[in-house]
């Protein structure tokens, strides 16, 4: 419900109007202030706590204002659940930069922001930020979520190799992996309580290039309880997020393989072969992205299946968004900030933004 009436002063307006119909809202963590048209009703400015229900009373007082577009800040992730209230009720969300917003002359002191971004949109001097559909949004989230899993898996194998080197044993230094088919094997035996060199370096892989002498003598050391136990929790956190990271690869397979393809032909079958990388998903990636961008990206110098898929879960394969490659690198900020004074170029500090 709305909170109790206030009064906001009234702000002035200077330049023609372009959307009759636009609101602005500044949204915080426990209450959103709402700023429709004057005209619109008695009291234009209102403040809304950020509960569920609140927020669809907020629609429906949108709604009876006949506000058919909005611009609010892109704050945090607070933004999430009412842009995607107000876009299921037909309304216009335009997510702005801050930077943007505070950046134009003009504003009283006095002027509250949601009616400061009430006024610059009904007058188009805001620009909506790129979002893309909300398929690939879906597949955003659980991507970014899988890339945050994978990081604190590394963390645990660090843990596992710190303990490793408080034994002194060497191991990590003579395999590539400690994670591999004999690192594991080797972490196994060792938590179960095998420290024998000699039965340990027996279950070295034949792939490995180390000679057994060598993979025996990394594995002399100075095995205490305190160090054991330590490295059974890290490798047992390890595999928990090992089996969090296969569940959210699940996920991520049934909403790729669910996307709308530019290509005609077949739905790709599930490879496991076509990983090659220890951190790609279990699924045959490859295939699914070669159907839904109708080509072979990776066929590209330095782009892999997993970078392919960063780009595709964070733009979707649709980029008419960006119409030449100038609009796509300021997108990315990785184009210089164009200064000129007299006819000169001016050295302007770079502009630090965040798309992700």
């Amino acid at each position: 419900m709305a909170k109790k009436k206030r009064k906001y002063r009234k702000l002035e307006r200077s330049l023609p109007v372009m959307r009759a119909n636009a609101g602005g809202i500044d949204i915080g963590a426990t209450e959103i202030f709402v700023a429709v048209p004057a005209d619109r009703d008695t009291e234009s400015v209102r403040s809304f706590p950020t509960f569920t229900q609140d927020l669809h009373a907020l629609a429906d007082w949108l709604q009876q204002c006949r506000v058919d577009t909005v611009a609010m800040e892109s704050t945090g992730v607070y933004w999430i659940p009412l842009f995607q209230i107000l876009e299921a009720r037909g309304i216009e969300v335009h997510l702005v930069n801050a930077q943007h917003v505070h950046h134009v002359p003009g504003r009283k002191s006095d002027v509250l922001d949601c009616q400061w971004l009430q006024y610059l949109h009904s007058v188009g001097l805001l620009r909506a930020s790129f979002r893309p559909e909300h398929a690939v949004c879906e597949i955003r989230s659980l991507m970014r979520h899988r890339e945050n899993l994978v990081q604190m898996a590394c963390v645990h194998v660090q843990h596992m190799q710190k303990s490793l080197d408080q034994m002194n044993l060497q191991i990590h230094h003579v395999i590539s992996d400690i994670t591999g088919v004999t690192g594991l094997a080797i972490v196994d035996a060792i938590v179960a309580g095998n420290t024998n060199p000699k039965e340990l370096a027996k279950l070295r892989d034949h792939r490995i290039k180390a000679s057994i002498e060598t993979v025996t003598k990394s594995l002399v050391g100075d095995y205490r309880p305190e160090h054991i136990f330590t490295l059974k929790q890290s490798l047992t956190a390890y595999r928990h997020y090992q089996k969090l990271i296969a569940d959210c690869d699940q996920e991520v397979q049934q909403r790729v393989e669910a996307f709308q393809s530019n290509d005609d032909g077949p739905t790709a079958a599930a490879d496991s072969s076509s990983a090659t990388s220890p951190t790609a998903p279990s699924f045959d990636l490859h295939s699914h992205l070669e159907r839904i961008f109708g080509v072979d990206l990776t066929a590209i110098p330095g782009f892999d299946v997993l970078r392919i898929q960063t780009i595709f879960s964070e733009l979707g394969a649709d980029m008419s968004p960006f119409p030449t490659d100038d609009t796509f690198c300021s997108w990315l900020n990785v184009c210089p900030k164009d200064g000129t004074s007299a006819g000169r170029r001016i050295r302007t500090p770079k502009v630090k933004t965040k798309n992700r």
